[in-house]
């Protein structure tokens, strides 16, 4: 199924904008720049949302403007105003399970602990359908240090610009993940590179 939705995870404020929480949000604001989509507040959708032509199709952005233990109500409520389903919907987010520097491309699946995801699957009525793309930034060695890991502290510049890279779908990976076909997006974006 054709994706409708993009939606990066993040929380709202410059206190946060360079946590490695807010890598999803980074990546979303770099997609919307490299389209030329602007996003707007919506208040009622509790995001900045755009709309704009990736590749030939007409594709909105979401931003949600809540915490990311609450972006589902920012999903739920653009999916269900522009009647979207949530295989139509790509999610980004941080993922603490690889380490930075290295994404990965996902169908569908639980929550695995991320907050945010927890709060998108209860807002899309407990649809764990929707694609996902995975982030790695990491893990701080104990549960206890999870939060201020993600959210206390500034990601090094460097390790932002690795996940950045590692997160970067180039035209052909994004041709194919709006076209729905996550398989062929994944052989692709998981492909080991080329050796010189």
């Amino acid at each position: 199924m054709a994706i409708r939705l993009i939606v990066g995870l993040g929380n709202p404020g410059t206190r946060y904008a360079r946590t490695r929480h807010n890598v999803g949000a980074a990546w979303l604001l770099e997609l919307a720049q490299r389209f030329g989509i602007r996003l707007a507040e919506e208040r009622k959708f509790k995001g900045l949302l755009g709309r704009g032509d990736i590749l030939g199709r007409d594709v909105r952005l979401l931003l949600p403007t809540t915490y990311v233990n609450l972006s589902g109500e920012a999903v739920g409520a653009v999916a269900h105003f522009y009647r979207m389903t949530a295989q139509e919907i790509l999610v980004a987010y941080d993922e603490v399970a690889f380490p930075v520097g290295v994404s990965r491309l996902k169908k569908d699946g639980g929550h695995n602990g991320h907050n945010g995801l927890k709060s998108v699957i209860a807002g899309l009525a407990n649809d764990r359908g929707f694609p996902r793309l995975r982030i790695g930034v990491g893990h701080p060695g104990s549960a206890e240090n999870m939060v201020a890991y993600l959210t206390g502290v500034a990601m090094p510049q460097a390790e932002r610009e690795a996940a950045a890279k590692s997160a970067d779908l180039d035209d052909q990976g994004l041709d194919l993940v709006l076209d729905g076909d996550i398989d062929g997006a994944m052989n692709l974006f998981h492909a080991p590179p080329p050796t010189l």
